[in-house]
């Protein structure tokens, strides 16, 4: 945190249970093959009686890429579900924020009524407003002392 900037008390705030995810990205699942789907190209290794016809080097190939591909999507998706959390975790450090802001600014609204009307009411009964030697023109020694009561 910058010096001078205000801490307004989102790092120390407890992570709150996982956020909604983003509209966009909302069921994605239902976009994508489901589980109990076999991979296309496990039916095109295999032959009319349903066994497959590559040798056990590519099995193994198969095997060892969709695993890979398969801890590639958990990845991803964890980094996903972390990116999420991060947003909503700033979202609402910016809501609190923009809270603490708008309370700030009736406070000086508020603020700012009271001293307009103590200025009127000054304004109806101060002798250097009030004075006639302040309307005519030409110099005086000091404008204040003449129009002050004695």
């Amino acid at each position: 945190m910058p010096n001078g900037a205000p801490n307004w008390g989102c790092s120390t705030r407890a992570p709150r249970a996982r956020p909604r995810a983003p509209r966009r990205l909302r069921g994605w699942a239902s976009r994508s093959r489901r589980v109990s789907e076999p991979p296309r190209d496990f039916h095109e290794a295999q032959g009319s009686s349903g066994k497959a016809t590559g040798s056990p080097e590519d099995d193994d190939r198969k095997v060892r890429r969709r695993e890979k591909n398969r801890v590639a999507a958990q990845r991803s998706r964890k980094k996903q579900t972390q990116k999420a959390d991060k947003l909503h975790e700033e979202y609402e450090c910016l809501e609190q924020e923009n809270a603490l802001l708008r309370r700030e600014i009736a406070k000086l609204n508020e603020e700012l009524q009271q001293l307009s009307l103590a200025l009127k009411e000054h304004e109806k009964m101060c002798p250097l407003l009030l004075c006639p030697m302040n309307f005519v023109p030409g110099l005086r020694p000091d404008p204040v002392a003449s129009c002050l009561p004695r």
